[in-house]
Formats: structure tokens, C-alpha cells, sequence
């Protein structure tokens, strides 16, 4: 009996005609410019031409990439989005808010688009925790999501091509 091998796809880092956007809120400014250069870092090791096939998009605050999203997604000319913010928990309720409906706005455009939309948007307590996720001790994270991006990209790419 022929042993049964599935076929894996799992995506691959190769960035050659692929474009991608990212879209920074400008709120917490000083932690979100940080997250974009971990994202164009990314890219740029992985071989990417920043200057031709990557292009930044500014908005207001975390609440508006969702918005950003939809509205650039709808030509389909990227193959994948990264949204870029910084929440931090004040003393109001207003984090929770800002948080829920951010995240499940860039689900929701990722689901509806076909488009690979990566979050990147660091919900924290405090501005020590966000520094350290943009740059500092743990990483940053929008170099990880840029690696998501590219990924997802190419998944799609081979799952399309099947």
C-alpha cells in the first residue's frame, strides 16, 4: 500500500513582484515610527526594492486603519496590508474601544478583500511596554509582521496558482 504524502504550502519569504502596504497610525508617533522601520527593515533584508514596491500610507489613529485598509484594498493592487498602531491604556475606557474595534476592522477587511491585512498594532499598558515591542528588549514587532506579510503573500500566491 502507497503511503499518503499531502501536499504542504506554507507560504516562503521571496519578496520578487510582490508589493505591499503599510499603513501607520500617527498616534504614539514616536512608538508607530519605530514599527515602520522595523517593517521596511524587514523587507529590505528579505530583498525587497522599498522605493518601488512599498509604499506607507499615514493616518490619524489605530480607529482609522481599518478604514485605510478597506479603502486601499478595494483595487487589489498590494499583496498584502500591515496596519501599524500604538493603544495604550489610559484611565478611561476609551483603550477598550479603540482596541476591540480596531482589531476586528482589519479582520473583517482581511476576510471581505481576499487580501492578506496583518495587524500590527501594539495594545499595551504603558509607553515602557510599547517601546520595548518597537525596538526594544522583546523585538520589534513591526518587523514581524512585515515577515507575516510576506509569508501570507506568497501562500496566497501558491494557493491561487493551484
Amino acid at each position: 500500500m502507497k503511503e499518503y504524502m499531502p501536499q504542504v504550502l506554507e507560504g516562503g519569504l521571496g519578496v520578487a513582484g510582490k508589493k505591499f502596504a503599510i499603513i501607520v497610525s500617527q498616534f504614539n508617533q514616536v512608538v508607530t515610527t519605530k514599527l515602520l522601520d522595523g517593517a521596511v527593515q524587514c523587507f529590505r533584508k528579505n530583498g525587497a526594492d522599498v522605493e518601488k514596491n512599498v509604499e506607507v500610507f499615514y493616518c490619524p489613529g489605530a480607529f482609522e486603519l481599518p478604514q485605510v485598509a478597506a479603502y486601499i484594498t478595494l483595487k487589489k493592487k498590494y499583496d498584502a496590508v500591515i496596519c501599524l498602531g500604538a493603544v495604550i491604556r489610559g484611565e478611561t475606557p476609551h483603550f477598550e474601544y479603540i482596541c476591540q474595534e480596531c482589531a476586528r476592522g482589519i479582520g473583517q477587511v482581511s476576510y471581505k478583500r481576499g487580501i492578506p491585512v496583518l495587524f500590527g498594532v501594539l495594545t499595551t499598558n504603558t509607553f515602557e511596554q510599547a517601546m520595548e515591542r518597537a525596538g526594544g528588549s522583546v523585538g520589534n514587532k513591526g518587523f514581524d509582521v512585515a515577515l507575516g506579510a510576506i509569508t501570507m503573500a506568497n501562500l496566497f500566491t501558491q494557493v491561487v496558482s493551484q
